[in-house]
């Protein structure tokens, strides 16, 4: 087990929201999080628990105008602190992959710590960017957030909805599977000796 503390801390302020993040990526799943945006909170939750990193989130913005703001900048703080707390990314997993139900729902999602932002994501029914679940949430944010993540953790991410048809559960079943292959990627690997790549550097 590296002795090494994975954890970081983000603040982000601009005119359209204010966010607090910590993350422990060495954590058990722990999540206090408060954003204003019910659904949302929901997600984090999930990406918390099945990713087995403790986050801690306190966020408020423009929601009256739409959560949009406030989400992709969660998405933003996130990632970054995602990416502070990998630090040397010596002696990680790197990959992984994960295939996650949710009843109907079937969402494969695939994370390469690779230092190269890049998304693939495909699948989501026709409609679903538009469908408002809980009545605020819109389905083109769960896009949103992860380009948001990708970007600013530098991860490769592949994310696909093999099926569904309930909104509710396509989202949280894409959340959990991005958490579990997140959960693989970033743990450590006993046989990994410094960084895991012929480059030398993620």
């Amino acid at each position: 087990m590296n002795s090494v503390e994975r954890t970081a801390h983000v603040q982000r302020e601009t005119s359209e929201s204010t966010i607090d993040l910590a993350i422990n990526l060495d954590g058990t799943g722990t999540s206090d999080i408060h954003t204003t945006v019910p659904f949302f909170d929901h997600l984090l939750t999930a990406f918390a628990k099945h990713s087995l990193t403790d986050l801690t989130v306190r966020a408020s913005g423009d929601t009256d105008i739409d959560v949009h703001h406030t989400v992709e900048d969660i998405g933003i703080a996130l990632g970054q602190a995602i990416r502070q707390a990998l630090g040397t990314k010596e002696g990680i997993s790197r990959y992984g992959d994960a295939l996650v139900p949710l009843d109907e729902a079937l969402v494969q999602a695939v994370v390469d710590i690779s230092g190269r932002p890049y998304l693939v994501h495909s699948g989501e029914p026709a409609g679903f960017e538009f469908h408002l679940i809980g009545g605020h949430f819109t389905g083109s944010m769960v896009r949103h957030v992860f380009e948001a993540i990708s970007y600013n953790a530098a991860l490769t991410v592949h994310v696909r909805v093999l099926g569904g048809r309930d909104p509710h559960h396509i989202a949280e079943a894409e959340f959990k599977a991005f958490a579990r292959a997140f959960r693989q990627a970033k743990a450590f690997d006993a046989e990994v000796t410094g960084i895991p790549s012929t480059k030398g550097a993620l």
